[in-house]
């Protein structure tokens, strides 16, 4: 059996894990510590990703990164080159349909730091971003070990957007629950048990760290 879709998932999924810290935690620090213009719908246009159908989502991106798209076009344009039906495309798709995860539990987790502390680290002169750094995020660790949990079971099965925006390329850009779908549509069952029980341990596992990040005080 072919291998290659469950590595290049591992690999989407950990690529849009980091994306989704990178983005997401500087996002979830301005919403819980900052009088944000529009708050509510920049917290709907974050959420959204979450509940609009996984096709719907893939189809704006492809209108965003697709080579007429304003992302794709600025992309080729600068020499970067073709981002639809490539790994690229694919990591984009797990980061958009994940990120709001990692935003949303970092949030609560900065929501739930005493500002105590922060006010303690403004006395001493630290800039706000060493506070945050130093000391917001060390006390939210929890939350955002828990976001990341979250972020990387989401993006490691994400199929609709990545099937809109990445194809069904072997060998390129066949994730493991596209590999599952041809699998299916083939009549290839064992394949496909293999593949989905390799993918729900994966996912598993991740769910334990979120579990166990919940409920062990010492973790």
């Amino acid at each position: 059996m072919d291998l290659h879709p469950l590595a290049l998932s591992f690999r989407v999924a950990t690529w849009a894990t980091v994306l989704s810290l990178t983005v997401g935690l500087p996002v979830a620090w301005v919403l819980a510590r900052r009088s944000v213009p529009g708050r509510d719908f920049w917290t709907v246009l974050i959420l959204l990703p979450m509940v609009l159908p996984p096709t719907v989502l893939g189809y704006y991106l492809l209108l965003l990164i697709g080579r007429e798209g304003p992302v794709g076009g600025w992309a080729e344009a600068v020499g970067l080159g073709r981002l639809v039906f490539t790994p690229t495309a694919a990591v984009i798709a797990a980061f958009v349909a994940s990120v709001p995860f990692l935003i949303r539990a970092a949030q609560a987790g900065f929501e739930q730091v005493d500002r105590t502390y922060e006010e303690a680290a403004r006395t001493l002169g630290r800039s706000e971003a060493a506070i945050a750094l130093t000391v917001t995020v060390p006390l939210a660790w929890r939350a955002i070990l828990a976001g990341v949990a979250l972020t990387f079971a989401r993006a490691i099965g994400e199929f609709g957007a990545t099937v809109m925006v990445a194809g069904n390329i072997p060998g390129e850009t066949r994730t493991g629950s596209i590999a599952i779908y041809d699998a299916v549509q083939a009549g290839r069952m064992d394949e496909a048990n293999l593949l989905a029980l390799l993918l729900t341990l994966t996912t598993a596992g991740a769910l334990l760290v979120l579990t166990r990040i919940g409920r062990s005080p010492g973790w």
